[in-house]
């Protein structure tokens, strides 16, 4: 539908009103996705909003209360992972007015706050943080300030806020079980060098738990690495090298499992006779034929999906925290399975 040129003067609530043949009251209580609004009206509002180009000014809105925009923190902006999660966010508020306006923290703790704290000078109603490697202490006082959601976060006795996560432990394990059961015996883990992820120390846990399981205690073997390409490159060639080099490598993300392929392939081994590999997202570049990547999958878009459900229902006033938490499936393909 093509919109009215407004290029002259902004359109106001009244115009809507008018257009649509509601009163003003009638608009303002779709604006505020208020109780009791038909589906008729919120249909005819809404699309007498479109045809004339109408969008409430977000200042405007914050000084009544809300401003309907949800403030969402990224480590990253190369892990496809977090792709799929906002995918799902988006669908969540698709129905909604809310919007989401993204930072990034690059995985740093100080530089997260920054930008949580801009994000609530700018009156967001919640904020989502995802991958956060805060303190209790820090995640409390953010939400002190607007409702919050961590996702990727493992803090089940937080009372504050909510948290949604893959049960990560869990995945370690059917990584090392799968390695074990197609005969590696090296196995390997590729980490995150991070001293205060929750979701890296449960998937490290999850690694050593099914190492032992599996009678492969004594070549239980943690690298951890940095996301700087090179870093991955390097750390993956050690790895790879000498007589009693890793048979199979479990690594912490699909992202750095893909580097870790290149690796290989450029040191002449082949995948999986002499390497198996397997990472952690389940990303839609797992299925690419050249990369035939098993992964953990871990849903993404459930776990965007239920951090917006969550931060909303904060927002209109749930106080008893939530702890969302999705079980893992393997799904193996070529990187993993010997004939």
């Amino acid at each position: 539908m093509a919109k009215q040129d407004t290029s002259s003067a902004r359109v106001t609530i009244k115009d809507v009103a008018s257009d649509a043949g509601v009163s003003v009251a009638a608009v303002s209580k779709v604006l505020r996705d208020a109780y009791g609004v038909s589906e008729n009206l919120r249909t005819k509002v809404r699309a007498s909003m479109e045809k004339l180009g109408y969008r409430p000014l977000a200042a405007a809105r914050g000084m009544r209360g809300q401003t309907y925009t949800l403030g969402v923190v990224l480590p990253d902006l190369r892990n496809p992972f977090f792709a799929d999660i906002m995918v799902g966010m988006n669908n969540a508020l698709e129905r909604t007015q809310y919007r989401v306006m993204m930072g990034l923290s690059q995985s740093d703790e100080a530089l997260e706050m920054t930008v949580v704290e801009s994000m609530v000078d700018r009156q967001m109603d919640g904020i989502i943080l995802v991958g956060s490697t805060e303190s209790r202490t820090n995640l409390d006082y953010i939400a002190s300030k607007k409702p919050m959601v961590a996702i990727g976060h493992h803090d089940p006795d937080a009372k504050h806020f909510d948290t949604v996560n893959n049960f990560d432990q869990q995945g370690g394990l059917l990584a090392v079980k799968h390695l074990a059961a197609a005969g590696y015996k090296r196995i390997a883990m590729l980490s995150m060098m991070t001293g205060t992820s929750t979701i890296i120390s449960e998937r490290e846990m999850g690694y050593r738990r099914g190492m032992m399981e599996a009678g492969l205690g004594k070549n239980i073997s943690i690298v951890p690495c940095s996301q700087v390409m090179r870093d991955v490159q390097l750390a993956t060639r050690r790895m790879l090298l000498g007589p009693n080099r890793a048979d199979a490598i479990f690594c912490w993300t699909d992202f750095i499992a893909l580097e870790v392929i290149s690796v290989a392939t450029e040191l002449g081994l082949r995948i999986p006779e002499d390497v198996g590999i397997v990472g952690y997202d389940n990303t839609m570049y797992c299925d690419f034929a050249q990369n035939s990547l098993s992964s953990i999958d871990q849903s993404g878009e459930l776990l965007g999906l239920q951090a917006a459900r969550l931060v909303v229902e904060r927002i209109k006033g749930r106080v008893e925290a939530e702890h969302f938490v999705v079980p893992p499936r393997l799904v193996a393909r070529r990187s993993s399975t010997r004939q």
